[in-house]
Order: C-alpha cells, then structure tokens, then sequence
C-alpha cells in the first residue's frame, strides 16, 4: 500500500516535521561518500519525511503512529557515521534526535544526557563542572552522544580509557521500542552492549549515562620524525606508558600531511607526524619520549595558544578526520579499518607499509584494550577499483593484520563479523515488525519470523559448536 505521507504527517502532530524535498534528502545523508563503494550504492537512498521530536513523549508518539502504519523509521543523530548507518534504504521515516540535547545530570563519574545531545555540549557542560567525557569523536562539533553509542567504536581518549564496549564506559542506556504502545527500557552492566554499536536497529536510544574522569589541561602536541616506522613506534610507547598522561596517540604518514594546509609552516615539511594530547604536567616526560624516538616536538600548545596561531585542534588530524582531510582536495581517496597483530612490532608496520604499495598511506590510531595497548591502521588509500582495495585487503591478511570492511552498510561487516543473535533477539523484542533501519542486518530476514527465544536459542547453540 502507498503511504499517504501528507496524512501520515498530520497524524504525527504536534511533533515537528520537514516534508520539503531537497531537506528531506539532505537529512537522508552520512558520511558514507568516504567509500565510493557506497556512494554507488547508497546515493540514492531517500527518507520520505522527517520527524524532529523534542521530549521521549513525542519521540514515543512519533514511534507508535509509525508502528501501527508499518512505516520504515532510520534515527538520526548529526549524521557522522562513515557506513550509511543513517541512510533509509527502503524510505519511509527519518527521526532526527537533536531536539532532544538536555544534559541531564552530571555526578561523581558520571554523565547523565538525552540521546539528541551534542558531544560538544556534553563536554563543556563537564569541564565546567571539572570532568571530561571518556572520549569523543573526532566530530564531537556535529556528533550527538546516541549517535555516537549507536555507531560508534572508540575515539579521542580510548588510548587511556579503552573503546566504549569496555565495561563501565557506558554505564546505563534508556531505549523506546517500536509498538503500539511504545515502551521504555533500562539496560545496565552487560546488556548495554545490545543497544551499542547495533546502528538503531535494537531500539530507539532516549538517554545515555557514561562514565566521566576528573578534567586535566592537555597540552596539543605535534611531533615529526624522519621515518615512519619510528613514529609509529613512538606513538606505541606512548599509548602504553604509565608516567605519561595522553587522550590520543596518531601516527601519520608524511604524505597525508602534505593535505593538512593549515599546518604549512607550523610542521617540518615531508616528515611523518605524531598526533598527541598530553597533559600539561607530564610534558617534559613526553618531550624525553621523543626525543628518545629520533624525532623533533614541533608543536605544544595550550588551547588559548592554538586559537591564537590559528590552528585547529589536534584530534582534527586524527582518526577519520585524518581521511577527511585529504577527501577535502581530492575524492578518489579512500579508506579502511585494519587491526594490527603485534602492536608492539614496528617492524611488521614499515614491511607491511612497503607491502602494500605507493597507494597505500599508513595512519595508525592507538587505543588501550583492557588494559593492553593495541593498534588499528585507517590508512588513506587512493582508490583504482573494488578489485584493487580487496587485493589490499588481502595483503593485509596475509600479514596477520585483520580488515573489518568500511565498504558495506550491513552491520555484521564491521566489528560484529557474523549475524550476532543476541543482538537480533532484543531487535525482535524491541521491534517486532523490523521496522528500525531496515536492510542494514544480512541475517534479520533469517530469523525475523522467530521469537526472541529461539533466536537466542540459536546463539547458545553457536557458542556450543
């Protein structure tokens, strides 16, 4: 049946929406276009009305009329996300979150705010209060904190505190199922990693509450090397030192920095850089680091310096926005998410960065997992076919590293790998229809016609083969 979309919006009253064209498809868009694999495939793909509640009473509202005219509904938060996590594949309804952005509370620890809030927002709330957020992405100006729980992995801090799956990093999760009657659920400890990471195919997030540390003045640092290898290493020492503060550890390759104008003249020209945050008391340990590395401390500077030189933030050569800032001058750029085997191995790095070849540039992000330090190359890569970056992927296996593919919009081809069936059964439990980001799971329509408990049924039986 064709959806009367003008009725269908009436019906959703009083609840703000946008029906105009042209904004109707802006608010279908991600980041996606970093892939040309997916700009071929997602470029298309359109919402047919948007929904901009501002209290869970509306957002509740929103989510039973669309339950009840079986209308497709893709959450948005600042529409970041690299895969086409916030694209409507099959149409249907957009609901954007940001009117939802209260900090609610903030405690001993702890951040309490509505899922539409901004990171930005969330942090200076914090750092006036003398906390700071775990981490954040390195969108934090655009980024809500649901859309960043939904999509996102890790980010500027997960080199000291771990990736938000690490337990205690996100603490408590409210969420709104798509029924009739919409209802509220409260996930804590272990079953918040049902709702994150699941792209909002597992319910509509309303609140986040994540663990917050004391705030402490991080120094911006910026230092050069002659060679990759020891920048790498470098960055690898620093991201598993104890005596030294950091919220971020990047390694570049000179190449890529060629496409950071901003820098020209603040950076030794052709040399391979180290992105870091330090804070300001552990400075002179870090400057020993460096120095121990071979390289040279180009920059340190307070946030006030920074503003006054007229260079951005640090984290804005970091993770994906390094790879933003090369698609800034030149789209046929790409990217992928590479594991390292032995991050303590810079030797394995520079061989497998001669393997790959001259379209191939390393960029390495450091991040602490369980408390061990571990390794994940975004590399820029400048894109000839689809058959050329699976080649790539394969050199990257074949020396141990693992791919988890930037080039699909199914949820299973990142981190998950396969069909997770815990993750399915609260998706049947919390939208029984699949009415919640259609065509992003390979293995709903396997086991949509299921109940929750046979389909959890069937991850007890995978975890005892």
């Amino acid at each position: 049946m064709t959806q009367d979309w003008t009725d269908f919006a009436q019906r959703l009253a009083p609840v703000d929406v946008i029906d105009e064209p042209v904004l109707v498809k802006k608010r279908s868009r991600d980041f996606f276009w970093f892939s040309p694999i997916l700009n071929a495939q997602l470029k298309r793909s359109f919402g047919d009305l948007v929904a901009r509640p501002t209290s869970v009473e509306e957002l509740r509202h929103v989510l039973s009329e669309a339950y009840k005219a079986d209308v497709p509904v893709t959450c948005r938060g600042g529409g970041t996300g690299n895969y086409g996590q916030a694209v409507p594949l099959n149409g249907g309804l957009i609901v954007e979150t940001t009117g939802m952005n209260r900090v609610l509370e903030i405690g001993n620890g702890y951040v309490r705010a509505e899922a539409g809030a901004l990171m930005k927002d969330v942090n200076a709330a914090l750092i006036a209060e003398g906390w700071e957020m775990v981490m954040f992405p390195s969108t934090q100006d655009i980024a809500t904190i649901g859309g960043f729980i939904a999509g996102g992995s890790a980010g500027i801090g997960s080199v000291a505190n771990g990736p938000l799956r690490e337990a205690g990093n996100i603490i408590e999760l409210k969420a709104l199922s798509v029924e009739a009657e919409p209802r509220e659920h409260v996930v804590r400890g272990d079953d918040v990693m049902q709702l994150h990471h699941a792209w909002g195919l597992n319910g509509v997030l309303t609140e986040i509450t994540l663990r917050t540390v004391p705030h402490r003045n991080w120094i911006g640092c910026m230092a050069t090397f002659d060679s990759y290898r020891d920048c790498y290493a470098a960055g690898y020492d620093l991201a598993g030192v104890d005596t030294i503060g950091r919220k971020l550890a990047s390694s570049v390759d000179a190449r890529i920095c060629d496409y950071f104008p901003r820098l020209k003249g603040h950076i030794r020209a052709d040399k391979h850089l180290l992105v870091a945050l330090v804070p300001a008391e552990d400075m002179e340990p870090f400057r020993t680091l460096i120095t121990k590395h071979g390289g040279h401390l180009d920059l340190e500077l307070t946030d006030a310096e920074r503003e006054a030189k007229n260079i951005p933030h640090v984290f804005d050569f970091a993770y994906n926005h390094t790879t933003l800032q090369v698609l800034k001058a030149d789209r046929t750029a790409t990217y992928q998410q590479c594991s390292v085997k032995d991050p303590a191995d810079a030797d394995s790095v520079a061989e497998i960065g001669r393997a790959l070849g001259d379209d191939v540039w390393q960029h390495h992000e450091f991040a602490r997992f369980g408390g061990e330090v571990a390794a994940f190359d975004l590399p820029v890569i400048w894109f000839k076919s689809e058959e050329r970056l699976r080649e790539i992927d394969d050199i990257y296996r074949a020396h141990g590293f693992g791919v988890y593919d930037a080039h699909s919009f199914h949820v299973e081809s990142g981190g998950l790998h396969s069909a997770n069936y815990t993750h399915l059964a609260w998706k049947k439990r919390l939208d029984p229809k699949g009415l919640l980001n259609p065509g992003k799971s390979r293995a709903w329509d396997m086991v949509k016609h299921l109940s929750p408990e046979e389909i959890e049924a069937k991850a007890l039986e995978e975890d005892q083969s």
